[in-house]
């Protein structure tokens, strides 16, 4: 399965994500940022490749149903509420993306 993480400058929690499950036996991830000054910025052709998207805030998901609506179509869309409050692989940040997206791996 290919799986999206999206954050807004996909510095620190979208790349976390990404960082923890680069090596997924199972599952190939990357990730990509809403805002114009992202690392990575988001775009139809990984919302195609993505089988699941997991973005960190409503917002996020509200940004890509009005930029993508096409794409998205047949995707699932999952909110994660993980504010923008830590720095790349906090541990507290990991220990969150992990209980929060676990059910899903």
């Amino acid at each position: 399965m290919n799986i999206l993480f999206v954050c807004s400058r996909n510095k620190w929690r979208s790349a976390t994500a990404e960082t923890i499950y680069q090596n997924h036996p199972l599952h190939q991830v990357k990730s990509a940022g809403t805002s114009p000054s992202a690392r990575i910025k988001i775009n139809s052709k990984l919302i195609s490749w993505a089988d699941l998207i997991f973005v960190m805030e409503k917002r996020h998901k509200q940004i890509l149903a009005e930029n993508f609506s096409d794409y998205l179509a047949e995707k699932e869309v999952i909110i994660l509420n993980i504010l923008d409050d830590y720095q790349y692989m906090d541990e507290e940040l990991v220990l969150e993306i992990e209980t929060k997206v676990t059910a899903y791996f």
